[in-house]
This record gives structure tokens, sequence and C-alpha cells, in this order.
């Protein structure tokens, strides 16, 4: 909003309004807005639920071998992060701008989604929350818009990046000069630079090309459920979503503006996207609001997010990425919820195919991966047997186990942006 308004009076020569022209200014406004708001408005929220009594489900104390207990302390923080993101993307952003306005569509959407499952664990006294069964339609849904949009508006295109070789055998990353819709996508390590989704669809002949935006949108859902469903897992200890999505906004951040910076996406050798800056603004208010967010959560927590806050930080990322054709990425990126989601579906499958054999047989000590490294031999399972049960060799505080994977997530993000060079 106020961005039109600066823009409206810098046609009159208003000292200070054409400063709003430049992406670097709105995103750092962006940044300490969501920050300021954070801070402002956590603590009066925090102190709302409290006088409502609105605590997490009591959790079972007996799960940290260090007695750490968490009564009393307020849940549905994600509320917290929700407004310190959109407040200031409408206040500063450029409101017309498709890929903005898809992801400000995907925040209300998990938002909401994951409130009611917090308002059911909360209110209705169900610790299963919202079935699984809802969850998925409720990921797949915006899954399916959000890939939908990206296919049939007109505004989402982008320019391809061409290789010209010049006379002494040095290659020239240039762009096409036309903007057109495209199903190409940045992967990691490989010299060809982009995967195309029709060309995998080859074998369709004429429809090669309608079946690849079919797998476009149908890796847009998967992206969407994994990455909600992983941030969701990694939301166990105090501060470690929050501080780890906070690490890769930066990284997405980065990501979007060398794509819509022409010059920085042919030294990179990527797409161009036209009109993705306005995901910097985005991505600004993003980490702004899950540092402001650290400041109550981190150890020992004030306030948990709850799945109000954790599906709506993974289903941001995975649409962001989708958007700057950098989904295939993520796997390194976001390794951290992969491995905190792999670990749950190899414990759970494993412990079934060996059920069937009569045999009480685990993989981990505890499932997700981080609840593996505050173990104690004491707090096992008597009745079963543990595969990996002598690692790790003894257990850690949560404060430790956070910052560790604060700094793996660190080095994802560091290899991430480095794997656009090594090619």
């Amino acid at each position: 909003m106020l961005y039109y308004l600066f823009r409206f009076l810098d046609q009159y020569d208003i000292p200070g309004s054409h400063m709003w022209s430049y992406i670097s200014f709105r995103a750092l406004l962006t940044l300490i807005m969501s920050l300021l708001i954070s801070a402002w408005f956590g603590e009066r929220f925090i102190k709302w639920m409290k006088r409502k009594k609105i605590f997490e489900t009591e959790r079972d104390p007996s799960i940290d071998p260090f007695g750490v207990e968490k009564k009393g302390v307020p849940t549905m923080g994600g509320v917290i992060i929700i407004v310190s993101i959109l407040v200031p993307v409408i206040l500063f952003g450029r409101m017309r701008n498709t890929y903005l306005l898809l992801m400000i569509i995907t925040t209300v959407w998990l938002g909401f989604l994951g409130f009611l499952d917090d308002y059911i664990k909360i209110f209705k006294q169900n610790k299963e929350g919202l079935k699984g069964k809802y969850k998925i339609v409720g990921q797949i849904s915006i899954g399916f818009i959000v890939g939908l949009t990206l296919w049939l508006s007109p505004d989402v295109v982008v320019r391809e990046s061409l290789n010209e070789p010049i006379q002494n055998q040095e290659i020239v990353i240039k762009h096409k000069k036309e903007a057109v819709k495209s199903l190409q996508t940045t992967i990691p390590f490989f010299k060809s630079h982009n995967l195309n989704y029709s060309k995998v669809m080859g074998f369709c002949g004429k429809y090669a090309v309608a079946a690849g935006w079919i797998v476009f949108v149908l890796m847009t859902i998967l992206v969407v459920t994994a990455v909600s469903n992983g941030a969701n897992l990694n939301d166990g200890m105090d501060g470690m979503c929050a501080g780890n999505s906070a690490i890769i906004g930066v990284a997405l951040g980065v990501l979007a503006y060398v794509s819509s910076h022409i010059g920085y996406a042919s030294y990179f050798d990527i797409m161009y996207i036209p009109h993705s800056e306005e995901l910097v603004i985005f991505l600004c208010a993003f980490v702004g609001a899950m540092v402001g967010f650290l400041w109550y959560n981190a150890f020992p927590a004030q306030v948990f997010m709850g799945d109000t806050g954790s599906l709506t930080i993974g289903g941001i990322i995975g649409v962001c990425a989708v958007i700057i054709h950098k989904e295939l990425l993520l796997p390194i990126l976001c390794g951290i919820f992969f491995v905190e989601s792999l670990s749950v579906i190899i414990q759970t499958q494993w412990f079934k195919i060996q059920k069937r054999k009569g045999k009480r047989v685990r993989v981990f000590r505890a499932t997700p991966i981080h609840d593996t490294f505050r173990k104690l031999d004491s707090q096992l399972d008597a009745t079963s047997t543990y595969i990996l049960k002598g690692w790790p060799h003894r257990p850690f505080h949560e404060s430790k186990i956070t910052i560790r994977f604060w700094i793996t997530t660190i080095i994802l993000a560091a290899l991430t942006i480095i794997t656009l060079k090594m090619r």
C-alpha cells in the first residue's frame, strides 16, 4: 500500500519518495518492521494467551533427561509469525504482483489449517488434533492452486539462459529476449543446468508439454506437502524450527534476488524471472518474523509456534522454491527437514515389518531424529530392540542440539548457493 502511495508522490518530486523504487530499501524496511512487530505483538500475545490459559497440551516431562518441564507455555505462536509477515508485506510490497499474492494466499491458507489443528488440540482436548487426511487435503489443495496459477497466469514467465561461445572459447551467458512460459527447473551439480519437465515426458509425443505441466503441478503439491510436514516434525525443541527456517529464508532470499536480476542470473547461469524481486520483500518479512519469534521461542521457550506456525513455514518455503524454479535444490537446503521426515518413515515402516514377524525392532532410539540425541537408555522401550542403540554415545541438552542443527542448516544453505556455480 505504501509502495503505491510513495510512487504516486514521486511524480511530484517529493523528497525521499524515489527510494521506494529500490528493492533493497523496501526489503530492509520490511525486515525491520517484521522484527518490531514480532517483538511488540509477541509479548502482548503471550500475556493474553496466559490470561486465557491457552497452553500447550501437557508434554511428558520424562522426554527430557535434563528434567526440563514445559508446563503452562502458551502455544499457537504461529499467529505471531503470520501477523509479522503479512503486515509489512502488505505495507511495502507491490500487491499486484502474482508471486507476492501466491505467497500471501499460501500463508493464510496453511496458517488457517494449522490453526484448526491447534484449536482442536487445545479447546477440544484432542491430542491428535485435525485428522491427518484433512491436513493432507489442505496441503494438496494449496499446492494445486499454486501449481495451476503458475501454469495458467500470463504474468508467470521466464527468460531462459543461452550459452554463446566466443573466439577464445570462453562461454558468455546471455538470456533470450523473449519471456516465455517455462517448464525448466534448476538442478544441482549437473552441467546441463536445468531439467525440463516436458522433455521428461517426451514419450507422450505431441502431448509432452501438457504432460509436463501436469508433472509440474504434481511436483508442486509434493514439495508443499513434504516441506510443510518436515517443518512440522522439526518443531520439537525450543528455537529449532524457527532458527532453521530463518537460515533457509535467507538462502531463498539470495536465490530469489539473483533470479530477479538479469546480471546476477547471467553470472550464475540460471533463468531470469521478471518481477520475482517481490519475493525478496516477502522473504525479508519471513526472516524477520522468524528471528523475532526466536526472542520468545529460544530456550527456555515462552511460547510454542504450534502447527499454526510450522505448517505455514514449510508451505512458504516450498511455494517460494517452486516459484523461482529451485524446488530440486530443497533436498539440500531443507536437508534437516527431510532427514527428520525420513527418520520417522524408516522407524515406523521398519517397526511394522518386524512386528509382522513377531518382533519389536526399532532403528533409532527415538524419532524425529532430534529426539534421538537426548534419549537416555532408561527411557527406551524395554520390550524393543534397537539397531542403533549405541548412537549417540550420550544425551545432549536440547539447546546444544538446536544450535548444532542450526550450524548444519547454515552449511547446507551455503552448499545450496554454491551449487549454482558447481557445474
